[in-house]
């Protein structure tokens, strides 16, 4: 059969296959490892080597092949229930090697297949070996030792150690516990999910002692994830931390790996219910906690013989608290480096907007800004006004590496003041200066780091801004000097997306329009108009407006079977500074939809192509929520909407994210009423189709089962498509696939000539 973009699509996980990821940087440079598949239909990942000769030359090895693992058998048949749901809080989708560690020089790798422990000798010189480890059934999360002598790692709830010596493995229970309920070693759901914080343990620089966090979902509600198409087997028990509801109880203790000496850290579940960072440097071990509210960032430092804590920064907001990865980091000199977020006078440019969308921008803004803080607890700011950091790569005493965008004009450095696109920075701590390392005027676009321990080797990440690019580049910088470009083995996309971007209204919303391939639709006046489909995102901590080629591949799939398509990143998205994230406090519905629709207005005056008797709109998870709300409350602009794993009711999703928002409806039940759609089931007058995934542990399917019926019991018909096996991502080929021809069909359906359901 020929190839379809909605088959390449889905053949290639949404074209990631392919692509070298998961960068770690031996402490010299001279050494990168990595992981990629060997092409755009290979689902599998392999563990590769980049290595630089005595000359210079670089070369690419496959380090590690997992399909010649196990007499060549699958790598992921029998994955444990834990991984499992690890790669379900990431979206990953690959399988193979998903994630690995690697000791301190950068020599050895580890990693788990299957539930068992692998490690794979990194230094060509040397001689590559690769063997198991005889470990507890269903490992999970292998991490190296710094000096590589050992591997500590999760199993069926355990934290286990096992040492690398051949002649004495001594596999033990570092950390256990008899109550099932009770974990060590892992991320609770709202950490994993939420807080960006994937892991559980952490060994100490000198592979003497590790910490470890203790979870207690015994408070948690139980909930069952049943497969009503096979009704045979169990349901899966599922503890899931409800707005509203108990959180898990999590510890912390410190643990001797010679002699299993246990020391209890001091916590404060009670207040501070959310440990979302722990960092062991040369410098001392901190712990980050945040209070349920969110408005309140502790970071303790640790006394290691006594467990007990000492505050060295707190951090408060009256919203809430937005979390920047890689931060706090504590210096051997006892400063901080941290992210804040600053107000800022008025500065907007002239010629960046007309006078009357100027105006909006003239009050003070928020910035998000570097700064160090003393050990006298005085903060200085490093970063000048407008930057809005995204992410810490590396900070040491001298210099900070950090992924930027600018919300507006930033003075002396040339980035462009538009949310689409980033770029790396490095700032000098004690000249206080800031300089484009990547990205900028000269090579617009998004970018992405890794830095080497030592900060001498970069491996930089380049997606095109220009969309001329099929694939992104990326190389590996050492000492500032481009030495190696890697080998990116992912598919070019078969739609060529032509997005044109552009500013709407006085809040300067991103956006960008494509228009269909085939010019002969708009008739030989150029002026035939055609149906308009949003396809937005539209909530926190994600952003659709960017300039990359593959950020609009199906966007343009869909253009090309006959609509004008919209993206818009309304208030609530990153990109325009913290208060314009923060619009969005006490309410998830209005200010996202008055935006959408304002966007559309502006966008139909610009485009008079567009037919605003004929809108769809479509998304998945909080677009799917966004889509169902259009045609709910707004039916007078929107005709058809196909909503995808939508949050129906908000009291139905997780503590860290609902209430960061919306608050705990023990307090306040009206956020939650305001951006429910349940009681807008009895308006629906236009055509809606509801998709959900049965086993989705995320947004859990009785969302959408709870709005069907109540439309249903207003008599409201509708369409609603179940999809067995499917969780919140849709790896399988055939519904990924199909997903995207019956979404095209509906909308052709619908729109063809809109009228109001009786």
């Amino acid at each position: 059969m020929s190839d379809t973009f909605p088959r390449q699509y889905a053949r290639t996980r949404r074209l990631s296959l392919g692509e070298p990821k998961a960068f770690r940087i031996a402490p010299d440079g001279t050494r990168v490892v990595f992981l990629r598949s060997l092409g755009g239909s290979d689902p599998i990942n392999r563990l590769w080597i980049a290595e630089r000769s005595p000359d210079g030359t670089w070369t690419e090895r496959l380090a590690c092949d997992p399909t010649t693992i196990f007499g060549g058998g699958s790598t992921d048949s029998d994955l444990p229930a834990a991984e499992r749901a690890r790669r379900e809080r990431l979206r990953e989708q690959a399988n193979g090697i998903t994630s690995f560690d690697v000791d301190e020089r950068v020599s050895i790798a580890t990693f788990c297949l299957a539930g068992h422990i692998i490690v794979a000798g990194l230094d060509f010189a040397a001689g590559l070996e690769t063997r198991g480890i005889e470990s507890a059934p269903g490992a999970y999360d292998p991490r190296l030792s710094p000096n590589a002598e050992q591997v500590a790692y999760v199993s069926e709830g355990s934290l286990r150690v096992v040492s690398l010596r051949r002649s004495e493995p001594n596999d033990r229970i570092l950390a256990g516990d008899p109550d099932e309920n009770v974990s060590w070693g892992v991320a609770d759901f709202n950490a994993a999910e939420e807080f960006d914080r994937q892991r559980g343990f952490w060994w100490s620089p000198d592979s003497n002692f590790i910490v470890a966090a203790r979870v207690d979902n015994t408070p948690v509600k139980t909930w069952y994830i049943a497969d009503p198409a096979h009704p045979s087997r169990e349901p899966l028990v599922h503890r899931y931390p409800v707005a509203g509801s108990d959180n898990a109880i999590v510890g912390l203790a410190l643990f001797d790996v010679a002699t299993g000496a246990r020391v209890d850290i001091e916590t404060n579940h009670g207040s501070f219910p959310y440990l979302v960072h722990v960092a062991w440097l040369g410098s001392g071990l901190i712990t980050v906690w945040m209070n349920r509210a969110q408005t309140i960032l502790r970071t303790l430092c640790i006394d290691q013989n006594t467990g007990c804590t000492r505050t060295i920064l707190e951090r408060s907001e009256s919203t809430w608290i937005e979390l920047t990865p890689g931060t706090p980091v504590l210096q051997t000199d006892g400063s901080i480096t941290g992210v804040i977020n600053a107000h800022i006078g008025p500065d907007a440019p002239a010629g960046l907007r007309t006078a009357s969308e100027r105006n909006e921008f003239e009050g003070p803004q928020r910035t998000s800004t570097i700064e160090i803080v003393g050990a006298d607890g005085a903060g200085r700011p490093i970063t000048p006004p407008n930057l809005q950091i995204q992410r810490i790569i590396h900070a040491d005493s001298d210099h900070v590496v950090a992924i930027a965008g600018a919300s507006r004009p930033v003075r002396g450095l040339a980035i462009a003041p538009d949310p689409s696109q980033n770029a790396v920075i490095e700032v000098r701590v004690a000249e206080g200066t800031t300089t484009v390392l990547a990205g900028g005027s000269s090579e617009p676009g998004i970018h992405d780091a890794t830095v080497a321990a030592t900060g001498v080797g970069m491996v930089m990440v380049h997606r095109a801004a220009t969309l001329d690019s099929g694939t992104a580049t990326i190389k590996i910088s050492v000492a500032g000097r481009i030495e190696h470009q890697f080998t990116n083995l992912a598919e070019v996309a078969l739609t060529n997306p032509q997005p044109t971007f552009f500013r709407s209204g006085p809040r300067a919303l991103p956006c960008c329009v494509l228009f269909p391939s085939d010019k002969t639709l708009f008739g030989d006046d150029g002026l035939t108009k055609l149906p308009v489909l949003l396809d937005p995102y539209g909530g926190p901590h994600a952003q659709r407006v960017l300039a990359t080629r593959n950020a609009h591949v199906s966007s343009q799939w869909f253009a090309d079977q006959g609509f004008i398509v919209l993206v818009v990143d309304g208030r609530g998205t990153p990109g325009l500074g913290p208060d314009f994230e923060r619009a969005v406090q006490g309410n998830l519905a209005d200010p996202v939809l008055e935006d959408q629709i304002s966007a559309l207005h502006d966008a139909a005056h610009r485009y008079p192509q567009m037919d605003l008797s004929r809108v769809g709109i479509r998304g998945w998870s909080f677009g799917g929520y966004l889509a169902a709300l259009a045609v709910l409350k707004r039916p007078d602009v929107f005709q058809s909407a196909v909503a995808g794993a939508p949050v129906t009711d908000w009291r139905l999703y997780d503590t860290g994210y609902t209430e960061r928002y919306l608050g705990n409806p023990s307090d306040d039940t009206r956020p939650y009423e305001i951006s429910s759609l349940i009681p807008l089931a009895s308006g629906l007058r236009r055509p809606l189709m509801l998709i959900h995934g049965i086993a989705d542990d995320n947004v859990v399917a009785a969302h959408t089962l709870q709005l069907s019926s109540a439309l249903l019991a207003h008599g409201r018909p509708h369409e609603v498509l179940p999809l067995s096996g499917v969780t919140h991502m849709t790896p399988q080929e055939e519904v990924a696939e199909n997903l995207l021809k019956l979404q095209v069909e509906f909308l052709h359906r619908t729109l063809r000539s809109p009228e109001l359901l009786p």
